[in-house]
């Protein structure tokens, strides 16, 4: 981690130091496509991206694919060429759907970086930034082997799983680690799934959608009559902070309450989730730092603009199926309500006086009118 913050740092004085040249042939016009404007994250990173390649000179094109809608990223990927798109940063809806708007920008000599979601079955791929997902996944399967004591004896507790996107690739990495940690303990029945869904394809939830995965949370209460007072569930492996919130909305649903939740993990760190856990409702997020991904993405196409060396940490582990993408992989960090502070407050991505209003707690926790 320290060897990475001191790159970050150097990636940031290349930016600055960027900013205070004139405009010249260096300047580009970079196109940044995000998968949806329906949650603050993907918002915070297109315009962070934005705001840094403005200020390194360079001109930008930021598109939103409404509610992760894989045509209307196609079509704003073809405009984005259309208009002369030097460099495109993509965070796919769907990982092998823009095989076209790749080839175009390939026969064009764009350059494309793939932001946090890695794109499939492409030789049209120049480079990736994201966080370490299978090291997510870890971190996420370690927590509740903790917290449940599993190298412990004792009575079994029960887990039940509900991962990520099927269209994409991080849903693989953070499922390969979670369950590289917690497979041992369901084979030595330390730790038991009552569905048995523990595979990648029986616990998906598509686009890593909230509704999604409060409907598949209702179908595993239903089926294991998990009540309090009942039959009981301990933890519950939500992929992402989205998929989190949703299975919290079903336990809520079901009795369960701040007294009695089952431990429930996540990632992202997204403010409902901070909110859920300030109010007792989640246990845990991993905390990927969004202006540190975009600082690593802002300083790739600044290097290539400027024909100087690519920032770059992994070279050999990420193939998409076509060839191995050169890389920046970052590590996450854990949080809990121990951490909060230090990690979310003190850095100042959030407003610790904004978490402090209960009314805005009551009201950012109340769980929405599912359809």
């Amino acid at each position: 981690m320290k060897t990475i913050k001191h790159t970050l740092c150097a990636l940031a004085a290349l930016c600055v130091a960027s900013a205070a040249l004139p405009w010249s042939a260096e300047a580009a016009l970079v196109g940044i496509s995000m998968p949806s404007n329906e949650r603050g994250r993907w918002l915070d990173d297109g315009n962070e991206m934005k705001m840094g390649l403005e200020a390194a000179g360079h001109q930008t094109i930021l598109a939103f694919a409404g509610a992760n809608d894989v045509k209307l990223q196609q079509q704003q990927l073809d405009e984005m060429l259309d208009k002369g798109a030097q460099y495109l940063i993509i965070s796919c809806v769907d990982n092998k759907s823009l095989g076209a708007q790749l080839n175009k920008a390939h026969q064009k000599g764009v350059k494309v970086i793939a932001y946090d979601r890695l794109l499939l079955d492409t030789e049209a791929l120049d480079y990736y930034v994201s966080f370490d997902s299978v090291f997510v996944g870890k971190i996420m399967g370690r927590y509740i082997a903790g917290m449940l004591n599993l190298d412990e004896s004792g009575e079994v507790p029960n887990i039940e799983f509900c991962q990520g996107s099927p269209v994409d690739q991080n849903a693989t990495y953070v499922w390969e680690g979670s369950m590289a940690e917690l497979q041992p303990y369901l084979d030595r029945q330390r730790l038991n799934c009552p569905s048995g869904e523990t595979s990648l394809e029986q616990t998906n939830v598509m686009y890593w959608n909230r509704t999604k995965a409060y409907e598949r949370m209702k179908k595993l209460i239903a089926s294991q009559d998990y009540h309090p007072g009942k039959k009981r569930l301990d933890a519950v492996l939500a992929a992402s902070d989205g998929i989190a919130a949703g299975v919290i909305d079903a336990l809520r649903e079901a009795g369960y309450d701040s007294s009695n939740m089952p431990i429930v993990v996540g990632q992202d760190c997204d403010k409902i989730n901070v909110a859920m856990m300030i109010k007792g409702l989640q246990s845990m997020s991993v905390f990927k730092d969004t202006r540190e991904l975009s600082l690593v993405a802002v300083s790739m196409v600044d290097a290539l603009s400027k024909n100087l060396e690519v920032p770059l940490n992994d070279t050999e582990h990420y193939n998409n199926g076509k060839k191995v993408i050169p890389s920046y992989l970052l590590d996450p960090d854990i949080v809990t309500t121990e951490s909060l502070k230090e990690v979310l407050f003190d850095t100042g991505y959030y407003d610790i006086e904004v978490f402090s209003d209960e009314e805005y707690l009551n009201k950012t926790v109340a769980a929405p009118e599912h359809k």
